[in-house]
């Protein structure tokens, strides 16, 4: 019978750390309302040149934190963080080529 409870305990804590349907509505919403406002700000002319960047870095960087959060359960992650640590790891390696491509366009101009 304790074998059984055991059992269920921890049936209950994978469960748990797969979110609710409230959870992946909220991030759902949170994700429409982030693709939407720099849509209608751009699509109406409302931005423009370097604003427009801005918002729609500033939406981008949002939107990838609510996916983080509400749907690849960042946040209820138990130690050890491997998730956290190939995350970090996998944006350095983004932006080490991101960073080293703009740089090699920027300056590998011909006289």
């Amino acid at each position: 019978m304790a074998q059984h409870s055991e059992h269920t305990h921890g049936h209950e804590d994978e469960h748990e750390a797969h979110g609710s349907l409230k959870s992946y509505v909220i991030g759902f919403l949170f994700s429409l309302i982030l693709t939407i406002i720099p849509l209608v700000l751009v699509l109406n002319d409302w931005v423009e040149g370097t604003a427009a960047y801005v918002v729609l870095i500033g939406s981008a960087v949002l939107q990838f934190v609510v996916q983080l959060f509400f749907f690849m359960h960042l946040k209820e992650e138990k130690k050890p963080r491997y998730n956290l640590m190939v995350l970090i790891f996998g944006l350095v390696i983004l932006v080490t080529i991101v960073g080293g491509s703009m740089w090699i366009m920027t300056y590998n101009k011909v006289g």
